[in-house]
């Protein structure tokens, strides 16, 4: 899950799961990030709703402290919102 880089792969749709289950627009969960961030750090959060947006629909590759930033927005384990990495190998070898 975590390359030497700290880079890893979210799991878009657990992301937007949360954020729908709590009736949060994007703009909403980027502000629940930077006040928690703010708050916890005293650092202004970076992230964008480009940014998100990539992570929801694309499963973008980012940094893991983007993880534990959205982690604590929804007050969860940061391994929730990470992509197995075993799940894209078991879909290769399903389609073979």
């Amino acid at each position: 899950m975590r390359d030497d880089d700290g880079a890893v792969t979210p799991n878009g749709l657990a992301i937007r799961r949360r954020r729908h289950e709590r009736g949060w627009s994007p703009r909403r969960l980027i502000e629940e990030v930077q006040a928690r961030h703010f708050a916890s750090t005293g650092l202004r959060a970076k992230l964008s709703p480009n940014l998100l947006s990539g992570i929801e629909e694309r499963g973008e590759v980012v940094p893991y402290e983007t993880i534990c930033m959205l982690s604590d927005a929804f007050d969860c384990d940061p391994i929730d919102l990470v992509k197995p990495p075993a799940e894209d190998e078991e879909d290769d070898s399903q389609d073979g």
